[in-house]
């Protein structure tokens, strides 16, 4: 592409009119994109977020691939159904809501089979024709990507060189600085990018207010909470269109300040093992009541929780009808204080009759006032999302893709593991308790597990497992003591069952990788320097690692003891 000076023009000069030195710069290359970094850190750049950026590509471009198939699909069913004739009625799609399926198992999660309803129908297939297709050709328009919050501008501009078929990138920032940047960026890295990409300065949450339903995909990725963003987000969207979502407030969203994540997402958080399976489903409660506000409900196809955010992909949907589904997907969560068991207490139910569905409110309390396990006391949290937080077909989907490019991504590795985990069936457990229980691993936590067995199950299991393996003594009053106290009403044979095994398991496919540097992590905002006054919270040794890092330079207690001095020709 020439050289930087080139790429960028000699001539150039900062927005406020002083000189361009590129000797004050930095070029990064992520992907096929390059971008130019100043060195005093003016515009937010984090390199950790290479597997944010790559798992958001893979599913953009699975996205784009399905988005043609339902349309194709579309124009098929439409041809056979042949042309309308005058005077004859056209039969109705026929209607269908989304079942929802409850059973005693208290602690597990709904079972939503997503099925398409008579307005769903109209919203995807006839609006986005009407809006989409090329006038007289049936063709399918290429979509348009708006990266709400661009900085730098290096999403946009990788997903606009790397994944075909898109039409156009809007990056949007309100920080003058950035929009700098990302025009600079945009000119950097060439051609394509120059046709593809347009930066504008402009407070995003006006920018999709003014522009309803408007982009195929609307990316948002913001430095803390996405909260003040999701109101207009929802409404940008076109119908079967994808919503993309970074939280990085995870101290919020896991239970370290219950009152401030109410106040941003509506929900009640709860510190429990699973609060970053807690922290996604609070995400995904939240898009959807913002959803419902207008007629919207959102359809989960990846959700996931990497390094230290969550981030999820929805495809956005208008039905009035297919919105009354939203409190069977929704429930609180009651968790003890003691042993935490936990059990779900859904918001609404179903009741059918002959051909009619009436909503109603959900059967309570679904817990007495003391656990039945160890008789503590329960805290409240939620409502969360109850309901499947992955499409299994997606996933599967993403991650074949993925693997046939693995050289496009140089997250690879990482956001391999976590779609392996993910796209893994449910096996059954490996103890014989004549019970037909499902578990799978968590992709959030390489301990955790993920069961359609109820707690009192869990139990029998954990009890037989002691008498086996006796632990250490504990008090008589804590829960624990008070749990395995009691004889357990099944029994469990802990021999490894074939069945238990996937083929990610046998192959030893690794799926909770280190981080691959030091310092790997959430980094300050734009404008700040790590600085002497850091001190006091980071340490002394921290701050001069982070400093010494940024340079290029490792630490002497880092270097490898077997590193010898280099010794200069005489």
């Amino acid at each position: 592409m020439g050289s930087a000076e080139e790429r960028i023009g000699v001539e150039e000069k900062h927005e406020n009119g002083a000189p361009f030195d590129l000797n004050d710069f930095t070029v990064i290359k992520e992907g096929e994109a390059e971008i130019l970094m100043h060195a005093k850190n003016e515009v937010f750049y984090n390199k950790t977020q290479v597997n944010n950026r790559d798992m958001s590509i893979a599913v953009l471009r699975t996205f784009i691939s399905k988005r043609q198939q339902e349309h194709e699909a579309m124009l098929s069913k439409k041809s056979r159904a042949g042309p309308k004739v005058s005077g004859e009625p056209v039969a109705e799609p026929e209607a269908l809501t989304d079942t929802v399926v409850h059973d005693e198992k208290t602690n597990g999660e709904c079972e939503v089979s997503q099925e398409i309803s008579q307005d769903e129908s109209r919203s995807i297939s006839e609006e986005p024709a009407a809006n989409q297709e090329g006038k007289g050709r049936g063709e399918l328009k290429p979509p348009v990507v708006l990266e709400a919050l661009s900085a730098s501008g290096l999403r946009a501009l990788r997903y606009a060189r790397e994944v075909d078929g898109i039409d156009k990138v809007v990056a949007l920032d309100n920080d003058k600085a950035s929009v700098e940047a990302c025009r600079r960026n945009i000119k950097f890295n060439g051609s394509v990018a120059r046709s593809k990409v347009e930066s504008h300065l402009a407070d995003a949450r006006v920018y999709m207010l003014t522009h309803p339903k408007e982009f195929d995909v609307v990316d948002l990725d913001p430095y803390g909470s996405p909260s003040v963003f999701l109101d207009s987000a929802v409404q940008s969207v076109v119908d079967g269109g994808m919503l993309m979502c970074t939280a990085t407030d995870m101290a919020v969203l896991c239970g370290g300040n219950g009152e401030v994540c109410y106040s941003k997402y509506g929900s009640y958080p709860l510190k429990g093992k699973y609060c970053h399976e807690m922290a996604l489903r609070i995400l995904l409660a939240c898009i959807e009541s913002h959803a419902n506000r207008y007629k919207r409900y959102i359809v989960p196809v990846l959700s996931v929780q990497m390094d230290f955010y969550v981030r999820v992909f929805v495809r956005v949907y208008t039905s009035a009808s297919a919105m009354k589904n939203t409190p069977l997907k929704l429930s609180y969560v009651y968790q003890c204080t003691g042993c935490d068991s936990f059990h779900l207490q859904p918001i609404g139910r179903t009741v059918s009759k002959n051909t009619s569905v009436r909503y109603l409110p959900g059967f309570g309390p679904a817990v007495a006032q003391e656990c039945s396990d160890c008789g503590k006391k329960y805290n409240m949290g939620g409502p969360i999302w109850s309901a499947p937080i992955h499409d299994m077909e997606w996933v599967t989907s993403i991650l074949a893709d993925v693997k046939s490019m693995k050289d496009r991504y140089p997250a690879f590795d990482r956001i391999t593991a976590v779609l392996t985990t993910i796209s893994e069936a449910s096996h059954f457990l490996s103890v014989d308790i004549q019970k037909s229980l499902r578990m799978k691993r968590s992709h959030v936590n390489p301990l955790g597990l993920k069961t359609d067995a109820p707690m009192n199950v869990i139990w029998d299991i954990m009890r037989c497992w002691v008498k086996n393996h006796p632990v250490k003594a504990q008090p008589s009053d804590q829960a624990g003591s008070v749990i395995l106290a009691k004889e357990p009403v099944l029994q469990a044979n802990f021999a490894r069952a074939v069945a238990s095994l996937s083929k990610a398991q046998a192959k030893k496919v690794a799926r909770f990788l280190p981080n691959p540097e030091r310092h790997w992590g959430p980094k300050v905002r734009a404008g700040r320097q790590i600085t002497s006054k850091h001190v006091s919270l980071l340490g002394a040794e921290a701050v001069n690692g982070v400093r010494k890092h940024e340079e290029g330079e490792e630490p002497a207690s880092k270097r490898k003891k077997t590193e010898e001095p280099v010794t200069p020709n005489l």
